[in-house]
Protein backbone atom coordinates (compact mmCIF):
# COMPACT_ATOMS: atom_id res chain seq x y z
CA UNK A 1 0.00 0.00 0.00
CA UNK A 2 1.43 3.39 -1.07
CA UNK A 3 2.23 5.16 2.21
CA UNK A 4 4.03 8.56 3.21
CA UNK A 5 4.77 10.78 5.79
CA UNK A 6 5.28 14.49 5.79
CA UNK A 7 5.66 17.59 8.37
CA UNK A 8 3.51 20.17 6.76
CA UNK A 9 2.17 23.89 7.96
CA UNK A 10 -0.57 22.22 9.67
CA UNK A 11 1.53 19.44 11.45
CA UNK A 12 2.04 15.82 10.37
CA UNK A 13 0.24 13.92 7.58
CA UNK A 14 0.46 10.31 7.40
CA UNK A 15 -1.04 9.08 4.28
CA UNK A 16 -1.94 5.44 4.04
CA UNK A 17 -3.88 4.47 0.47
CA UNK A 18 -5.65 7.26 -0.28
CA UNK A 19 -6.51 8.33 3.39
CA UNK A 20 -4.80 11.15 5.13
CA UNK A 21 -4.18 10.92 8.81
CA UNK A 22 -3.53 14.08 10.69
CA UNK A 23 -1.67 13.98 13.92
CA UNK A 24 -2.25 16.80 16.24
CA UNK A 25 -2.97 19.30 13.56
CA UNK A 26 -3.19 22.92 14.08
CA UNK A 27 -6.69 22.86 12.15
CA UNK A 28 -8.90 19.87 12.29
CA UNK A 29 -9.03 19.06 8.76
CA UNK A 30 -12.16 18.07 7.11
CA UNK A 31 -11.34 15.07 5.46
CA UNK A 32 -9.64 12.14 7.50
CA UNK A 33 -8.76 11.40 10.58
CA UNK A 34 -7.90 14.28 12.79
CA UNK A 35 -5.63 12.39 16.31
CA UNK A 36 -5.46 15.20 19.57
CA UNK A 37 -2.89 13.75 21.90
CA UNK A 38 -3.90 15.80 24.89
CA UNK A 39 -4.92 18.64 25.89
CA UNK A 40 -1.91 21.31 26.05
CA UNK A 41 -2.30 24.57 23.82
CA UNK A 42 0.56 23.81 21.58
CA UNK A 43 -1.60 20.71 20.54
CA UNK A 44 -4.66 21.84 20.42
CA UNK A 45 -5.86 22.86 17.20
CA UNK A 46 -7.22 26.12 16.71
CA UNK A 47 -10.87 25.40 14.80
CA UNK A 48 -12.66 22.54 14.61
CA UNK A 49 -13.24 20.45 10.81
CA UNK A 50 -13.60 16.75 10.57
CA UNK A 51 -13.70 13.76 12.69
CA UNK A 52 -11.38 13.99 15.71
CA UNK A 53 -9.91 11.42 17.53
CA UNK A 54 -8.66 11.94 21.33
CA UNK A 55 -9.28 10.55 24.44
CA UNK A 56 -12.25 11.50 26.44
CA UNK A 57 -10.61 12.90 29.40
CA UNK A 58 -8.85 15.29 26.75
CA UNK A 59 -11.98 16.30 25.03
CA UNK A 60 -12.85 17.38 28.60
CA UNK A 61 -9.77 19.37 29.40
CA UNK A 62 -10.33 20.82 25.86
CA UNK A 63 -13.65 22.49 26.55
CA UNK A 64 -12.58 23.58 29.70
CA UNK A 65 -9.83 25.25 27.76
CA UNK A 66 -12.47 27.17 25.55
CA UNK A 67 -11.90 24.57 22.52
CA UNK A 68 -15.08 22.30 22.59
CA UNK A 69 -14.52 19.44 19.65
CA UNK A 70 -16.96 18.35 17.36
CA UNK A 71 -17.27 15.12 15.33
CA UNK A 72 -15.15 13.61 18.54
CA UNK A 73 -14.90 9.73 19.14
CA UNK A 74 -12.53 8.25 21.84
CA UNK A 75 -11.85 4.80 19.14
CA UNK A 76 -12.07 3.86 15.71
CA UNK A 77 -11.14 0.63 14.29
CA UNK A 78 -7.26 -0.06 13.09
CA UNK A 79 -6.57 3.14 15.44
CA UNK A 80 -5.28 2.05 19.29
CA UNK A 81 -4.87 4.84 21.90
CA UNK A 82 -1.56 4.50 23.54
CA UNK A 83 -1.32 6.20 27.52
CA UNK A 84 1.66 8.56 26.80
CA UNK A 85 2.15 9.51 30.70
CA UNK A 86 2.69 13.02 30.01
CA UNK A 87 -0.65 14.42 31.63
CA UNK A 88 -4.14 13.09 32.64
CA UNK A 89 -6.02 11.29 29.07
CA UNK A 90 -2.75 12.20 27.05
CA UNK A 91 -2.47 9.63 24.79
CA UNK A 92 -0.19 8.32 21.51
CA UNK A 93 -1.51 6.48 18.55
CA UNK A 94 -0.31 3.31 17.30
CA UNK A 95 -1.92 2.74 13.67
CA UNK A 96 -0.33 0.13 10.64
CA UNK A 97 2.68 -0.25 12.54
CA UNK A 98 3.58 3.44 13.18
CA UNK A 99 3.26 5.00 16.49
CA UNK A 100 3.27 8.50 17.29
CA UNK A 101 4.01 9.58 21.14
CA UNK A 102 2.92 12.72 21.44
CA UNK A 103 4.36 13.67 24.40
CA UNK A 104 5.32 11.35 26.44
CA UNK A 105 6.89 10.66 29.60
CA UNK A 106 7.73 6.60 31.19
CA UNK A 107 8.18 7.42 34.77
CA UNK A 108 5.42 7.17 37.17
CA UNK A 109 4.03 10.39 38.63
CA UNK A 110 1.73 10.83 41.12
CA UNK A 111 -1.42 9.79 39.75
CA UNK A 112 0.12 9.42 36.65
CA UNK A 113 1.30 5.52 35.02
CA UNK A 114 4.09 5.41 33.41
CA UNK A 115 3.91 5.57 29.77
CA UNK A 116 2.77 2.58 27.66
CA UNK A 117 5.38 1.38 24.77
CA UNK A 118 4.50 -0.36 21.94
CA UNK A 119 6.87 -2.47 19.02
CA UNK A 120 6.01 -0.68 16.06
CA UNK A 121 8.09 -0.20 12.38
CA UNK A 122 8.00 3.66 12.28
CA UNK A 123 8.21 5.48 15.61
CA UNK A 124 7.56 9.03 15.38
CA UNK A 125 8.99 10.87 18.77
CA UNK A 126 8.61 13.88 20.52
CA UNK A 127 12.60 14.98 21.92
CA UNK A 128 11.88 17.89 23.96
CA UNK A 129 14.51 16.61 26.24
CA UNK A 130 16.39 14.57 23.06
CA UNK A 131 20.21 16.39 24.71
CA UNK A 132 22.42 14.33 27.25
CA UNK A 133 22.61 16.78 29.69
CA UNK A 134 19.12 16.26 31.38
CA UNK A 135 18.98 13.34 32.98
CA UNK A 136 16.31 14.04 36.17
CA UNK A 137 15.79 12.47 39.48
CA UNK A 138 14.15 9.96 40.88
CA UNK A 139 10.83 10.88 41.72
CA UNK A 140 11.32 9.87 45.34
CA UNK A 141 14.39 12.28 45.41
CA UNK A 142 12.13 15.09 44.47
CA UNK A 143 9.94 14.60 47.30
CA UNK A 144 12.83 14.38 49.94
CA UNK A 145 14.12 17.28 48.79
CA UNK A 146 11.02 19.63 48.21
CA UNK A 147 9.53 18.16 51.56
CA UNK A 148 12.59 19.57 53.53
CA UNK A 149 12.53 22.74 51.64
CA UNK A 150 9.31 23.20 53.03
CA UNK A 151 9.86 22.04 56.46
CA UNK A 152 12.90 24.37 57.11
CA UNK A 153 10.43 27.31 55.36
CA UNK A 154 7.66 26.47 57.85
CA UNK A 155 9.86 26.47 60.84
CA UNK A 156 10.67 29.91 59.71
CA UNK A 157 7.12 30.82 59.09
CA UNK A 158 7.21 31.39 55.41
CA UNK A 159 4.31 30.54 53.21
CA UNK A 160 5.79 28.48 50.18
CA UNK A 161 4.11 29.01 46.48
CA UNK A 162 4.78 25.54 44.42
CA UNK A 163 4.90 26.28 40.68
CA UNK A 164 3.68 24.24 37.90
CA UNK A 165 2.26 24.22 34.43
CA UNK A 166 -2.06 24.74 35.46
CA UNK A 167 -2.40 21.40 33.47
CA UNK A 168 -0.28 18.73 34.11
CA UNK A 169 2.42 19.74 36.42
CA UNK A 170 0.17 21.80 39.14
CA UNK A 171 -1.81 18.49 39.37
CA UNK A 172 1.15 16.31 40.13
CA UNK A 173 2.86 18.93 42.85
CA UNK A 174 -0.61 19.30 44.23
CA UNK A 175 -1.01 15.05 45.14
CA UNK A 176 2.65 14.89 45.80
CA UNK A 177 2.74 18.08 48.16
CA UNK A 178 -0.80 18.00 49.17
CA UNK A 179 -0.23 16.99 52.95
CA UNK A 180 0.53 20.06 53.68
CA UNK A 181 -1.43 22.06 55.72
CA UNK A 182 -3.26 24.69 55.20
CA UNK A 183 -3.66 23.75 51.26
CA UNK A 184 -4.66 26.82 48.91
CA UNK A 185 -5.04 26.85 44.91
CA UNK A 186 -4.23 30.03 42.35
CA UNK A 187 -8.34 30.03 41.35
CA UNK A 188 -7.12 28.67 37.61
CA UNK A 189 -5.22 25.59 39.47
CA UNK A 190 -8.56 24.88 41.58
CA UNK A 191 -10.68 25.06 38.28
CA UNK A 192 -8.10 22.18 36.71
CA UNK A 193 -7.70 20.70 40.04
CA UNK A 194 -11.87 20.46 40.42
CA UNK A 195 -12.06 18.83 36.87
CA UNK A 196 -9.46 16.27 37.70
CA UNK A 197 -11.40 15.33 40.58
CA UNK A 198 -14.85 14.76 38.21
CA UNK A 199 -13.11 12.63 36.13
CA UNK A 200 -11.38 10.62 38.90
CA UNK A 201 -8.49 11.86 40.05
CA UNK A 202 -8.11 11.79 44.02
CA UNK A 203 -6.75 15.68 44.78
CA UNK A 204 -6.82 17.01 48.11
CA UNK A 205 -9.55 20.11 48.12
CA UNK A 206 -8.24 23.30 48.89
CA UNK A 207 -9.76 26.89 48.67
CA UNK A 208 -8.96 29.20 45.43
CA UNK A 209 -6.41 32.47 46.17
CA UNK A 210 -8.90 34.82 45.79
CA UNK A 211 -11.28 33.36 48.20
CA UNK A 212 -8.63 32.80 50.84
CA UNK A 213 -7.41 36.09 50.48
CA UNK A 214 -11.09 37.99 50.99
CA UNK A 215 -11.11 35.82 53.93
CA UNK A 216 -7.98 36.52 55.77
CA UNK A 217 -6.59 33.30 55.75
CA UNK A 218 -3.44 33.73 53.51
CA UNK A 219 -2.75 36.36 57.09
CA UNK A 220 -2.26 33.33 59.04
CA UNK A 221 0.76 32.01 58.19
CA UNK A 222 2.68 29.76 57.36
CA UNK A 223 0.52 27.87 53.92
CA UNK A 224 1.02 25.84 51.04
CA UNK A 225 -0.53 27.34 47.37
CA UNK A 226 -0.11 25.50 44.19
CA UNK A 227 -0.05 28.26 41.78
CA UNK A 228 0.52 28.30 37.93
CA UNK A 229 4.58 28.86 36.36
CA UNK A 230 5.24 32.22 36.70
CA UNK A 231 8.85 34.80 37.35
CA UNK A 232 9.33 36.39 40.25
CA UNK A 233 8.15 39.74 38.02
CA UNK A 234 4.30 38.61 37.59
CA UNK A 235 1.97 40.51 39.41
CA UNK A 236 0.83 37.75 41.71
CA UNK A 237 4.13 36.59 42.86
CA UNK A 238 4.91 39.90 43.47
CA UNK A 239 2.09 40.71 45.18
CA UNK A 240 2.27 37.23 47.10
CA UNK A 241 6.28 38.33 48.14
CA UNK A 242 5.44 41.97 49.33
CA UNK A 243 2.27 41.34 51.56
CA UNK A 244 2.97 37.34 52.73
CA UNK A 245 6.79 37.29 52.34
CA UNK A 246 5.84 34.30 50.02
CA UNK A 247 9.03 31.93 49.11
CA UNK A 248 8.45 30.52 45.48
CA UNK A 249 9.45 26.73 44.14
CA UNK A 250 9.65 26.01 40.46
CA UNK A 251 8.97 22.72 39.30
CA UNK A 252 10.94 22.17 35.04
CA UNK A 253 12.24 20.11 33.51
CA UNK A 254 15.00 22.74 32.16
CA UNK A 255 15.28 23.53 36.60
CA UNK A 256 19.32 22.39 36.05
CA UNK A 257 20.18 22.93 32.53
CA UNK A 258 23.30 24.57 32.03
CA UNK A 259 22.26 26.79 28.99
CA UNK A 260 18.61 27.72 29.35
CA UNK A 261 18.16 29.70 32.36
CA UNK A 262 14.11 30.23 31.65
CA UNK A 263 13.69 27.08 34.38
CA UNK A 264 15.16 28.80 37.05
CA UNK A 265 12.51 31.38 37.98
CA UNK A 266 11.83 30.85 41.48
CA UNK A 267 13.85 30.67 44.80
CA UNK A 268 14.03 27.33 44.53
CA UNK A 269 14.49 25.45 41.12
CA UNK A 270 13.29 21.69 41.14
CA UNK A 271 13.73 19.33 38.10
CA UNK A 272 10.28 17.68 37.66
CA UNK A 273 9.61 16.77 34.03
CA UNK A 274 6.07 15.75 32.31
CA UNK A 275 8.65 14.71 29.44
CA UNK A 276 11.05 11.49 28.93
CA UNK A 277 14.56 12.50 29.81
CA UNK A 278 17.09 11.92 27.34
CA UNK A 279 18.65 8.42 28.32
CA UNK A 280 14.30 7.10 28.73
CA UNK A 281 14.02 8.47 25.11
CA UNK A 282 16.87 6.39 24.16
CA UNK A 283 15.72 3.41 25.69
CA UNK A 284 11.91 4.44 24.73
CA UNK A 285 13.32 3.62 20.99
CA UNK A 286 15.08 0.55 21.54
CA UNK A 287 11.76 -0.64 23.44
CA UNK A 288 9.72 0.14 20.61
CA UNK A 289 11.67 -1.85 17.92
CA UNK A 290 11.20 0.24 15.33
CA UNK A 291 13.10 0.32 12.29
CA UNK A 292 12.94 4.18 11.30
CA UNK A 293 12.56 6.99 13.62
CA UNK A 294 11.13 10.15 12.94
CA UNK A 295 12.39 12.95 15.61
CA UNK A 296 9.98 16.03 16.26
CA UNK A 297 9.50 18.99 19.02
CA UNK A 298 12.78 19.55 20.69
CA UNK A 299 16.22 19.03 19.85
CA UNK A 300 15.56 17.01 16.77
CA UNK A 301 18.37 17.07 14.74
CA UNK A 302 20.87 16.01 18.08
CA UNK A 303 18.68 13.26 19.20
CA UNK A 304 18.54 12.03 15.46
CA UNK A 305 22.30 12.39 15.43
CA UNK A 306 22.59 10.62 18.46
CA UNK A 307 20.47 7.54 17.17
CA UNK A 308 22.15 7.17 14.42
CA UNK A 309 25.56 6.97 15.86
CA UNK A 310 24.17 3.81 17.55
CA UNK A 311 22.86 2.37 14.71
CA UNK A 312 19.35 3.38 14.84
CA UNK A 313 18.26 4.93 11.21
CA UNK A 314 16.72 8.61 12.53
CA UNK A 315 15.88 11.55 11.29
CA UNK A 316 14.21 15.03 12.06
CA UNK A 317 11.06 15.17 10.32
CA UNK A 318 10.22 18.78 9.25
CA UNK A 319 8.09 20.79 7.05
CA UNK A 320 10.96 20.63 3.59
CA UNK A 321 10.93 16.47 4.52
CA UNK A 322 8.17 15.64 2.08
CA UNK A 323 7.28 12.34 0.82
CA UNK A 324 9.57 10.69 2.44
CA UNK A 325 8.03 7.42 2.12
CA UNK A 326 8.45 4.90 5.07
Amino acid sequence: MPRSIRMTKNGIVYQLDGMQIYLDPKNVASEGINFISHAHSDHLPSQNGGIILSSMETNEIASLRGFRMENFVDAMDDFSLIDSGHILGAKGLLFDDVFYTGDICTRERAFLKAAAIPKCKTLITECTFGLPEFIFPKIDEIKITVNEIISDLYSKGKPVILLGYQLGKAQTISSIFGHWKPLYYHDSVKKMNDLHRKLGVTLEEGMGHTEAESGGFLDKKPWVMVAPMMSQKNQFIKHMKEKYDAVTIGFSGWAKSSRFSFGRRSDYSIPLSDHCDFNELVELVHKTGAEKVYTIHGFVEEFASHLKKIGIDAQPLREQSLDDYV
